[in-house]
Order: structure tokens, then sequence, then C-alpha cells
């Protein structure tokens, strides 16, 4: 592996400003002209609360804590883009941003050491948490805060409520060979089965939580077939879709990582671990053309892998998938 977590953190440091984090970078330079974005900014809540309040970790958990705030509306909204002078460049909506931004929020105000930034956090949630989404990523994203924060205080319904319709939502396998709820996979695709998990067992509802487990075990071993993580690429799987299949991104990888932690956390079945390692291995060569996907200078992750290599150009998302995949990696080893 690739040494401690907040190795990366240093490039994220590098990324950001007293803004926020920015979203694109060229090779490790970050490109101010692109501006920042809330979904990036959500997701390094996420890998923040994972870290101890101390060093980078430290700055950009409450840089990304006022980001996201600062894009919610009063009625729980979300604006998702601002330009490099600090204008919102879109309006309110419950699309992805406003699903990472539960997750961010739910993550910080269940783990993070601070208990001011934990109540602050907690407040956007609590405000967030009223809406609801048509799209099952969003709903996805926004029910693994909500089982954070139901796991911190058991009594806090309108998390609870978010996960009961989370399930309804992601919606049932249908029969036959393909179990996915979708007619095609698309992106982020592990974080699906993670939610139903994670909502499965917040609601002691079985029946979610099964649904669950299997759409992650049909998941990796389809995107496993040569003993390698293989994932989706951005134009989607079919049933009838042959593997390699590119640009591969590596929030593919972080999805599963995150998933099979999940999965061996709630029913400490080892083999779920697996997934894990191969996760992980996927960033440094274990993928389809046997290439470190980061860069042992900056810290960075690249971009994607296309069949010719690497895009080694180093965005806010690739770096925090990079970091998310490695806190899982090391959070603890299975026993013997």
């Amino acid at each position: 592996m690739i040494g401690p977590s907040t190795f990366a953190f240093d490039h994220v440091d590098r990324m950001s400003d007293h803004r926020g984090l920015f979203e694109h970078a060229k090779g490790p330079m970050r490109r101010e002209e692109h501006g920042y974005c809330v979904d990036d900014n959500a997701r390094l809540l996420v890998v923040a609360s994972r870290e101890r309040d101390q060093g980078s970790a430290h700055r950009l958990c409450r840089l990304a804590l006022s980001f996201v705030l600062g894009a919610q509306s009063i009625d729980g909204r979300s604006r998702n883009r601002m330009d490099r002078d600090g204008r919102w460049t879109d309006d309110f909506a419950t699309d992805d941003c406003w699903g990472r931004s539960l997750w961010g929020l739910g993550a910080v105000a269940a783990h993070h050491s601070d208990p001011t930034i934990r109540r602050r956090a907690l407040v956007g949630f609590d405000n967030g948490v009223r809406q609801r989404s048509p799209w099952r990523r969003a709903m996805a994203f926004a029910a693994l805060g909500a089982a954070d924060v139901l796991g911190d205080d058991a009594d806090h319904g309108p998390a609870r409520a978010l996960l009961v319709d989370a399930v309804e939502v992601i919606g049932p396998l249908p029969a036959g060979s393909w179990q996915w709820p979708e007619p095609r996979l698309a992106y982020a695709n592990a974080a699906l089965a993670e939610a139903l998990i994670a909502a499965g067992a917040a609601l002691s509802n079985d029946l979610a939580l099964d649904r669950g487990l299997t759409m992650l075990a049909w998941l990796f071993e389809l995107e496993t077939p040569a003993g390698h993580l293989s994932p989706t690429g951005v134009g989607g799987r079919g049933p009838g879709d042959v593997a390699p299949r590119f640009d591969q991104q590596p929030i593919e990888a972080a999805a599963m990582a995150d998933a099979c932690w999940r999965a061996y956390t709630v029913t400490g079945d080892r083999s779920w671990w697996e997934g894990v390692e191969v996760a992980a291995k996927w960033f440094v060569g274990g993928n389809d053309t046997a290439l470190p996907m980061y860069d042992d200078v900056s810290g960075g992750g690249f971009d994607g892998l296309q069949p010719e290599g690497a895009n080694t150009n180093q965005g806010a998302e690739s770096t925090l998938a990079l970091i998310s995949t490695m806190q899982r990696a090391r959070s603890f080893a299975p026993s013997p």
C-alpha cells in the first residue's frame, strides 16, 4: 500500500483555498478557472471525519463544512457549483449534491471529535433531511449520512424516516440473472448496495439488508472476472456488455471499498474483507493495465484509467477516492 492515508491530504490541501476545495487539476496543479463543487467538498467531509482533528484534516474539515452549509437553502435543498470568484452558478436541487451533502454532514455529526463541529454539521443535516430526491444515487448517498446519524442517536426520527424512503427509492431486484435494480450499471454503483446494507442494519430490516448483500456480491463477482477489480466505465454496463469497460473512475473503487467494509462490519463475514483489499490494490496496479493510479510525489489520485494508461490529472474527486479507499483498507485487519 502507499503509506498513511494522511499522505494524500497534502494534495487536497494544495487543491483548496479560503473558500473551499477546487474541483479539477491539470496534473497536480489545481485549475481554479473550473471553480468548486459541493460534491467534492461533501466527499472531503466524509474522509476528514475519519481522521484525527489535526494538521490538514483539521483545516479542511472546517473549510468543507462551511462550504457545504453555505450551499444549503432554508428548505434543505443544495446548490452544487461555485465559480472561482465565489458566485453560485446553479439552482437549489435535490440531486447528487444534496445527497452527498447529507452524507458528509451526517458523517461529521456522528464521528468528528470536536462537539462544536458535530453540532454545526447536525444542524445542516437536520435541515437537509427534510427533503427527498427521486434519484436512486442521491437517496443512497443521503442514506449513508442518515445511517451514521442514527447510529449515533437511535431516536433521530428524521434520519430513520429517510432510510425507510431510501430503501423504497432504490427499489427491488428483478427476476433473473441481472441482480441489480437498474437496467444498466452507471456510476458509484456499490453505493446503492451499501445504502441498503446500512439501512437494513439500522432499521432491523432483514429484507433490505439481504437485498444489499445480494447486490454487492453480484457486483463484486461481475467486476472481478480475473481476480482484480475491473469496474464499470463511464459509459455504464448492461447485461450484454463485456469487460473491461473504460474510462474507469476511482470513485468506483472507493464505493466498492466502502460497501465491502460496511458488509464486513455488519455481518462479521471475513470474505467481505477481500473486496476492500481488491479495491485498494486497484490504486497500486491491481487493475486492467497494471499501472498505479496515484502520484507518489504529490499524493494525488489519477482521474481515470484508460486502455492506454492513466489520465494523470489529479482532481479532487479522484484524490478523495484514493484517501477513502486507503482509510478503509487500514481501518482494521480481520482476525486470523
